[in-house]
């Protein structure tokens, strides 16, 4: 299985959101969190990021048809 790793700038650009939101959303257990990459940098999973916006899409989709 291939994993393929997403840093800040990528990750910002797929979602859109700045870097405080995104921590801030992280702080709230409302982002997936980032794994460790040495030293102080982190990325985050390509795959948990397509599923977050997944699940982002389809919240919206259903709370649109209310």
């Amino acid at each position: 299985m291939s994993h393929t790793i997403l840093r800040l700038a990528d990750v910002k650009q797929r979602t859109g959101l700045s870097r405080s939101t995104l921590y801030l959303r992280m702080a709230n257990n409302e982002f997936p969190a980032p794994i460790s990459l040495g030293g102080r940098a982190v990325g985050w999973l390509e795959q948990d990021i397509d599923e977050w916006i997944i699940e982002k899409i389809e919240a919206s989709r259903i709370n649109d048809h209310e």
